[in-house]
């Protein structure tokens, strides 16, 4: 989903490093940890949430930071998403013996009208008024927007708006469907003091989470083909009797070379994220979820992902005796790039 969304923006700034190489870079730990939590509730992966949480409390950030991200969540995930990530932390708490630090509640509500209120922040946060054909259209949602999200929620002053707006990227990168929303909110951060990098490594976690919460697991580092790889890749064995199968998950642009399958040939099955597939002298082929493609033996090919976006296929070896596999040239960055 973010291809459509990173194609301009990382255009300009600091691509994947892998391994929330950037991240670590760019972002503190506190505000990692929160990239992270965001990313995973919004996924509704509670085993990844709960990990992020702990993570996060024991990098500084408080309890009552994180109640306030995960009723925000609502708001951009839906009710379900927000009510299982605060029964998540809910359960956290009392596992860890409630001795974590509460962090401070917020103020009072300032006094008046909420929609009144909830326009001035919507304005301050935005830059300038915010119109449009939908909201003459539906009058109803412009006003819940103003008087609720931002009269109420963001009116809660114990987490900064940059938090928020943080925490809201992380959670739109990881949902479907919703390109327009992330880029405005993207917008809104930068006008609210993250910089291209911070979001860039926001981003990347978003795609980290969806990566680690893929059907299969995530496997370990494919070291044994490592020389066959540009970029690094996971590798989660699946099957070794009768048909061989593997869970392989490819960081952002990571490929692999054109290589030929001799005698048997292979199966993909695209599971999640996006990528390519290519045979030699043909255009590649974009692959998405659910993609299924078949490479007959004595192909020459190779198949990676997307410059902005991870990737998972399970790979399928086509039993033949005496098979064997013919490892090639690297896909030149030249060709890669061509790729949109």
């Amino acid at each position: 989903m973010l291809h459509k969304v990173l194609t301009t923006f990382m255009a300009g700034t600091m691509l994947f490093l892998g391994g929330n190489a950037m991240a670590e870079n760019v972002l503190t730990l506190k505000q990692k940890s929160i990239a992270e939590a965001a990313a995973y509730s919004a996924r509704g992966n509670q085993d990844g949430l709960k990990q992020a949480l702990a993570k996060g409390l024991d990098n500084g950030v408080s309890m009552n930071e994180f109640k306030e991200l995960l009723v925000q969540a609502y708001a951009y995930c839906g009710f379900p998403r927000s009510l299982n990530a605060l029964n998540t932390l809910m359960q956290l708490e009392e596992e860890r013996g409630n001795k974590d630090n509460a962090g401070a509640l917020p103020s009072a509500k300032p006094e008046g009208n909420s929609l009144d209120y909830g326009t001035e922040n919507q304005t301050k946060l935005v830059g300038g008024p915010v119109t449009g054909k939908l909201f003459e259209f539906a009058p109803a949602i412009d006003e819940y927007l103003k008087a609720h999200l931002f009269g109420d929620i963001f009116a809660r002053d114990n987490l900064d708006w940059q938090t928020r707006e943080l925490a809201t990227i992380a959670m739109l990168a990881s949902r479907e469907g919703v390109e327009s929303q992330l880029n405005s909110h993207i917008t809104i951060g930068k006008h609210n003091g993250l910089t291209d990098e911070q979001v860039a490594a926001i981003l990347e976690i978003a795609g980290e989470t969806g990566a680690k919460g893929v059907l299969f697991g995530f496997g370990t580092e494919n070291t044994e083909y490592a020389k066959y790889f540009i970029g690094k890749s996971y590798l989660q064995p699946l099957s070794s009797e009768g048909v061989q199968a593997a869970n392989v998950t490819f960081e952002p642009k990571c490929r692999n070379n054109w290589h030929i399958h001799h005698k048997g040939g292979q199966i993909l099955m695209v599971v999640s994220g996006r990528g390519w597939y290519q045979e030699w002298g043909k255009p590649a082929q974009q692959l998405k979820a659910g993609d299924v493609v078949h490479i007959p033996a004595e192909v020459k090919h190779w198949h990676g992902a997307a410059k902005d976006s991870w990737f998972t296929h399970i790979a399928l070896a086509v039993p033949a005796e005496g098979a064997t596999s013919e490892w090639l040239e690297p896909v030149t960055d030249e060709e890669y790039n061509k790729l949109k």
